[in-house]
């Protein structure tokens, strides 16, 4: 048994996942602190396989290198400062930039959409199937979907596929991306983490309360979820 948390990030900038919106999960042991969580990405980013465990010195994969003194909150940004860089690993795939920006600015569509509804995944453990109509991510993120679906329909989306209904797909496939903060604003620099702790959590959820800092980085994190059990339904 374990504890889940699943998080949404965002692509920074100056990188080709600039904007798109990366939904995962880390499975926690119950020994956490004192050993590293599970780290998967469901959002196919064109980085990493989707909903695979990665191979990282902040993963289960390397259990005597993690520090229990990092919180969540080092270990999302130690995640996305990975995925910005070249480097390969068990569960990270090799692609061209142009790929990525692709994917990215259909991250949004993907996430609420499950990936259309022609497409299907292998049900193995730990995955999310594409082609569920973006229930899982509808069910743990219901504030969020509502953004994206706004956004498809501005954007003029064919929900089915992530084309865009008016035929203008050669030059619409970078629609505007960012998440917008509950003001409004985008694109800032530092932004707190928003905290919804929806199930009675263990002892050390509470501690963690996550700031994210780091003015290199843009990251828009979501925590939202705390869910026992082994693997994704």
């Amino acid at each position: 048994m374990g504890n889940r948390w699943h998080y949404v990030i965002t692509g920074p900038e100056d990188t080709p996942y600039h904007g798109g919106q990366y939904w995962g999960t880390l499975m926690f042991p119950p020994n956490y602190p004192f050993a590293p969580p599970a780290i998967r990405m469901h959002t196919p980013s064109g980085r990493f396989q989707p909903s695979t465990r990665l191979c990282l010195s902040i993963s289960d994969f390397h259990p005597k290198s993690f520090n229990p003194a990092w919180e969540v909150s080092t270990i999302l940004i130690g995640l996305l400062s990975f995925m910005t860089s070249d480097e390969m690993t068990t569960g990270s795939v090799s692609t061209t930039a142009t790929e990525r920006k692709y994917l990215a600015s259909r991250s949004r569509w993907w996430n609420s959409t499950g990936g259309g509804s022609h497409a299907k995944n292998p049900a193995q453990k730990g995955n999310v199937k594409a082609g569920d109509g973006g229930a899982k991510f509808r069910g743990e993120w219901p504030e969020v979907d509502a953004e994206n679906w706004e956004w498809i329909k501005k954007n003029k989306l064919d929900p089915a596929t992530g084309n865009r209904l008016d035929g203008e797909n050669g030059s619409s496939c970078r629609p505007q991306l960012g998440i917008a903060s509950p003001s409004g604003n985008q694109a800032q620099a530092v932004v707190d983490a928003v905290v919804q702790q929806r199930d009675a959590g263990r002892g050390w959820i509470y501690r963690n309360k996550l700031l994210v800092a780091g003015a290199a980085i843009f990251i828009y994190v979501l925590i939202a979820r705390l869910v026992h059990g082994d693997g994704l339904a």
